[in-house]
């Protein structure tokens, strides 16, 4: 007799979840370890077939559904903005590390990349970003953190609402 069995899910997969659901276009990923959960998300995307996309200044922005498919030009932050902002397809961007300081350009485009999609769902997450940087997006971003940092929502239990 064979059993089949699903197999189990990937620890990133609540954060990815978690992603798509946010009410904006731009989320802050804080307490993950970044590595760890880029490998997740190229898993994620090969299994899915969905695109994930990671930006990184030494090799641009890279599809991480197909090994070693760059977008070309896109090692400049701005670029990679811009190639998001005109994307009128499904996707999620990571973003790292962070760049600083940021230019003013490059701030007022993740400025629109944060208004929350109109049609499809676009996301530019940013992992391991400076405090300087969170704390001056603070007013647009989503912020995220991992699964054990995740706010409980209240439930009501017998007349008493229990966190």
């Amino acid at each position: 007799m064979t059993s089949l069995m699903a197999p189990a899910p990937l620890a990133g997969s609540d954060i990815y979840e978690r992603i798509l659901t946010a009410p904006g276009g731009l989320v802050v990923l804080e307490h993950v370890e970044s590595k760890a959960l880029i490998e997740q998300f190229r898993a994620l995307a090969r299994l899915n077939g969905q695109s994930v996309y990671l930006w990184r200044p030494e090799t641009g922005m890279e599809n991480l559904r197909e090994a070693h498919a760059v977008i070309p030009g896109s090692q400049r932050l701005g670029n990679a903005l811009r190639y998001i902002q005109q994307s009128i397809h499904f996707g999620v961007y990571l973003l790292s590390p962070f760049p600083l300081p940021l230019a003013a350009t490059d701030s007022s485009l993740l400025r629109q990349l944060a208004r929350a999609p109109a049609g499809h769902v676009r996301r530019v997450v940013l992992l391991d970003a400076p405090q300087s940087l969170v704390s001056s997006i603070d007013d647009i971003a989503v912020r995220l953190g991992s699964a054990a940092d995740m706010i409980q929502r209240p439930r009501l239990r017998d007349g008493r609402w229990l966190l």
